[in-house]
């Protein structure tokens, strides 16, 4: 089983998605940060699984989907550690990948 690891951004991502939807709802805002996050553990035993980011056709970065968001992790075979980059609105555009890097 991988390690799972999240990084200081995709933890500030969780906030706000939290934050937004709890404007309406706070239930709602609770049950997807839930799903988002059971999205990620599953990577611990599946670290391949999502696929292959299409901004970055060289595979070092994937995502799962857990709609409306993206997931976007890269797994370090060598250490292995899934480590979660970022969590995004599938609505909005990726920032640049060099900027998406630890």
């Amino acid at each position: 089983m991988a390690r799972l690891a999240w990084s200081f951004r995709a933890r500030d991502d969780l906030r706000d998605v939290r934050r937004f939807i709890a404007r309406d709802s706070p239930r709602q805002a609770a049950l997807m940060v839930e799903r988002l996050r059971a999205s990620a553990l599953r990577l611990r035993d599946f670290p391949e699984s999502g696929r292959i980011l299409p901004e970055s056709p060289s595979g070092r970065y994937r995502e799962v989907i857990e709609n409306p968001y993206r997931i976007v992790y890269r797994y370090l075979c060598e250490q292995d550690t899934v480590e979660v980059l970022m969590v995004v609105h599938g609505s909005r555009q990726l920032p640049p990948l060099s900027d998406i890097s630890t």
